[in-house]
């Protein structure tokens, strides 16, 4: 049986003194030169093929915008100007431009640990469960009171906008109830936002509808660790451009 092994032809490759080994060693110092200096080493074609897909989505995007700025006004198309934020939040999703802070640096309010309980109280009527809020833990207290968190002066949570993105994401994620973690940090979301005067925006239409509120409570409960950047950034995006 033959048998390679990469630590092997490394170490022998580097070490015999002959022609095929010298073509070795050029051949291997060129390719570590291509992942010091490009960062990467791909196929060329695929690298080609992904930058046409994203040159692709660029026109698209392009395309989409130039239509939304000049048939806004033309009756046939009134109703698709009315999701150009959606689509420019979708497009900004794709490139990785979602917003990393709130725009409301103001002092928070926030709402005492009998608050949440009453509103989990309150819910229960809703639902046909007995288990509905009934806490595995203290996580849900621990969760509440990360948002308040900082070093110092420092405020781990600048904005209001990242405090109550942060909220949800650990309600839903720390699963601190046998029943209704999902709704229930939908609703603390809520309540915090109300008191910190964000249910509305300044039109005085919901900062955030009932369909957007499920939507990111479903996105953050199916998203992995490593995504919750991610999904913060998202909850943040549309609190900032649903105030104006």
């Amino acid at each position: 049986m033959n048998l390679y092994n990469l630590d092997v032809i490394i170490s022998v490759g580097y070490r015999i003194n002959s022609a095929k080994a010298t073509q070795f060693r050029q051949w291997a110092t060129q390719r570590l030169k291509d992942y010091l200096f490009h960062g990467y080493a791909v196929n060329e074609k695929r690298l080609a093929r992904k930058q046409k897909e994203v040159q692709t989505l660029k026109d698209g995007i392009r395309i989409l915008s130039r239509v939304i700025e000049t048939k806004a006004g033309e009756t046939d198309f009134k109703w698709l100007a009315e999701f150009s934020k959606g689509l420019g939040l979708l497009d900004d999703y794709d490139h990785e431009r979602l917003d990393e802070r709130g725009i409301n640096r103001r002092v928070a309010k926030f709402p005492d640990v009998s608050d949440y309980e009453n509103i989990i109280i309150s819910m229960r009527t809703e639902f046909d469960s007995t288990i509905f809020g009934k806490a595995k833990d203290d996580s849900f207290q621990s969760s509440i009171a990360q948002v308040s968190k900082g070093f110092g002066e420092v405020d781990f949570y600048p904005s209001i906008e990242e405090k109550v993105a942060t909220l949800l994401y650990l309600v839903i994620k720390n699963h601190a109830f046998v029943d209704g973690n999902k709704r229930i940090a939908a609703a603390c979301f809520l309540l915090f936002l109300k008191e910190n005067g964000l249910l509305q925006s300044i039109d005085g239409n919901p900062i955030v509808s009932n369909e957007a509120l499920a939507s990111l409570t479903l996105f953050a409960e199916s998203s992995k660790a490593e995504e919750m950047d991610t999904v913060k950034k998202l909850i943040i995006s549309v609190l900032n451009r649903n105030q104006h």
